[in-house]
């Protein structure tokens, strides 16, 4: 089980803590330290489309028009902690955020 976000995210922090504590063993894969590939961008962007991006975000807010128009991978490439998370990822089954429908799919 992989967990994508931030380590620094509190959200990341609640879902790894939960999972741990289910006995998931999940591992954390910071994409601001190692950025996701174009593949991985791609298969999350066809499971979870716009809902990818966080428009909520201090780097979504930074971004210029022009910025924000660009298409998914554009976004992400450019800009890794534009993506919500966590997105968790076990085999072909993918979760996207960390609300009771995710935590009803883990725990």
């Amino acid at each position: 089980m992989i967990v994508y976000g931030i380590k620094t995210c509190d959200t990341v922090k609640k879902a790894l803590k939960a999972l741990d504590a289910a006995g998931r063993a999940p591992v954390l894969r910071d994409v601001r330290a190692e950025p996701l590939t174009p593949d991985e961008i791609a298969r999350f962007e066809a499971a979870f489309g716009d809902a990818l991006i966080n428009r909520s975000s201090t780097t979504w807010r930074g971004l210029s028009e022009d910025d924000r128009a660009a298409p998914i991978a554009a976004l992400l490439t450019a800009h890794p902690t534009l993506m919500k998370r966590p997105v968790i990822e076990e085999g072909e089954t993918r979760t996207l955020g960390w609300k009771p429908d995710a935590q009803a799919v883990w725990l």
